[in-house]
């Protein structure tokens, strides 16, 4: 697969993700959990950064757009795509 089309299909699926949110005015909130979560994950030696698309599939969720099937399955495709 040529590099040509990697940028244009991550786009495509952050696209999605993005005006699935806005269709449904929602934004990312950080709660003092999210902090903690953090925190505890990185102590751990774990550590996780989730970028702004990854954190508006977690907001749709919890807004209950989205069931944790979707969320899951809608983060591999945008994490699949954005790898090749």
């Amino acid at each position: 697969m040529s590099p040509a089309r990697t940028p244009r299909r991550t786009r495509y699926t952050a696209k999605v993700i993005r005006g699935l949110a806005q269709a449904n005015n929602i934004a990312v909130v950080v709660s003092s959990n999210d902090v903690f979560a953090q925190h505890v994950t990185r102590l751990s030696g774990d550590d996780v950064l989730f970028d702004d698309i990854e954190n508006m599939i977690v907001a749709l969720q919890r807004a209950g757009i989205l069931n944790r099937v979707q969320a899951v399955k809608l983060q591999a495709r945008y994490l699949r795509e954005s790898r090749q």
